[in-house]
Order: structure tokens, then sequence, then C-alpha cells
């Protein structure tokens, strides 16, 4: 917030700029990204903002990165599917870091 400005006059000059903000109760938020790895926000403070039709999400709260591809992950499929790392790392990658799938698919080849 804007310091010695009252909430309220905030929220009408916010308004007078076309601004909507509307708080999202959430318990959780999960983004998953494509290569299978997790940001996990514990008790998230989520905000949704309308500014001039563009609506946007703010997301405030503590952040933990779950799975993802290790190298440990790579060595034990390029190893098993007895490829390079790179073939490995690619197979991972197509496969969402799914170390089965990825054996498997390298071992069709």
């Amino acid at each position: 917030m804007v310091p010695q400005i009252n909430p309220k006059q905030l929220e009408a000059a916010m308004k007078k700029l076309g601004v909507k903000q509307e708080i999202i109760d959430a318990s959780e938020v999960i983004i998953k990204t494509k290569l299978g790895k997790n940001l996990i926000v514990k008790d998230p403070q989520v905000t949704k903002v309308n500014m001039m039709g563009q609506e946007s999400l703010q997301i405030v709260g503590d952040i933990v990165e779950e799975g993802g591809i290790t190298q440990e992950d790579i060595l034990t499929v390029a190893e098993q599917a007895d490829v390079e790392p790179e073939l490995a790392k690619k197979a991972l990658e197509r496969n969402k870091g799914d170390l089965a799938a990825a054996i498997l698919a390298l071992k069709k080849k």
C-alpha cells in the first residue's frame, strides 16, 4: 500500500483510473512448468487486477519448488537406455520428467 493514504481513498482513486481489484481466497497456488517442475505458493495472498480490460494476477506468498529434471534423473535414463545424457535429457523433457516413459521411448528407437 501507499503510505499515509486511506485505503478507501486509494480504492476510489484506482476505480477512477479504471483499475479493479478482487481478492481471491486461495489456500495454495500451483504453477506447473513445461519441464515438470511445480512452483507451489503456500499461504498465498492472491489479487486479480483488471486494468482497462487486461486481467492479471498478483500472487504473494512462500514459494516452494517441487519436481523438475535433475542431473541424477538424466544419468539414470542415459544408463538404462544406453544413450548419451543429452538424448536422455531431451527424452525426459518430452515426457515431462517421467523416467520410465523416457527410458521406454528411447528403447523404442
